[in-house]
């Protein structure tokens, strides 16, 4: 499985959903329809996509307490997408390195959004870390 297909994937779908009001399963659905992936790959981006979407009250209330000087509605679409997802996975997937985690969507943000908003990413991502207590465990993974 490539985790990376599946993260780009789900920014992808969950994107189409903010844009569009579409519910995550006909946003899901549709994206199926035109790209082709491995069973697993499919599986962990609709994990992604499902549960970024029911938990993004949560994530936000994170995300704007560590976006200082940014307000939610200000952040772009894109970038605030990726921010959910990066911290949803945080939260949700213990087995998965939290310097991982931050780190793929550094690589992400380098491929979808504007020149800056890796270094806001991962800026945003660390402050989160440190809150939910994963903050050592992301400093680890950097030695």
């Amino acid at each position: 499985m490539s985790r990376r297909e599946a993260r780009e994937f789900a920014l992808q779908v969950l994107y189409q959903i903010d844009m569009s009001g579409t519910e995550p399963r006909l946003a899901l659905g549709l994206f199926w329809q035109n790209f082709e992936s491995q069973v697993d790959t499919r599986e962990f981006t609709t994990e992604l996509v499902d549960g970024t979407w029911k938990e993004r009250e949560r994530l936000d209330r994170l995300i704007a307490e560590a976006a200082e000087h940014w307000r939610i509605g200000r952040l772009p679409k894109v970038e605030l997408n990726l921010l959910r997802m990066g911290v949803y996975e945080l939260l949700s997937y213990p087995q998965i390195n939290p310097g991982v985690t931050i780190n793929e969507a550094i690589e992400i943000a380098r491929l979808y959004c504007g020149d800056e908003a890796p270094t806001f990413i991962n800026g945003v991502l660390d402050r989160v870390a440190a809150v939910i207590g994963k903050k050592a465990q992301t400093d680890e993974s950097k030695q």
